[in-house]
């Protein structure tokens, strides 16, 4: 998909010499990779705690 953008010219320069990416759409679309992954991890650490699996740890430990 084709999108116009007004970037900071210094920030995606320092974002490719921090990532050894050399094209500004990979590093872009590597951007937006980790702040999904980031917002899903911190979407799950609200569950901490919340949810009883009823796992028994030693129990598993066993079968492997």
């Amino acid at each position: 998909m084709r999108t116009t953008l007004d970037l900071s010219e210094d920030l995606l320069k320092e974002a490719m010499q921090a990532t050894n990416i050399m094209t500004k759409t990979q590093v872009i679309t590597v951007a937006l990779e980790e702040l999904v992954k980031k917002t899903k991890i911190s979407a799950l650490k609200d569950f901490k705690g919340k949810v009883d699996l009823d796992i028994d740890l030693d129990e598993l430990r066993e079968r492997t």
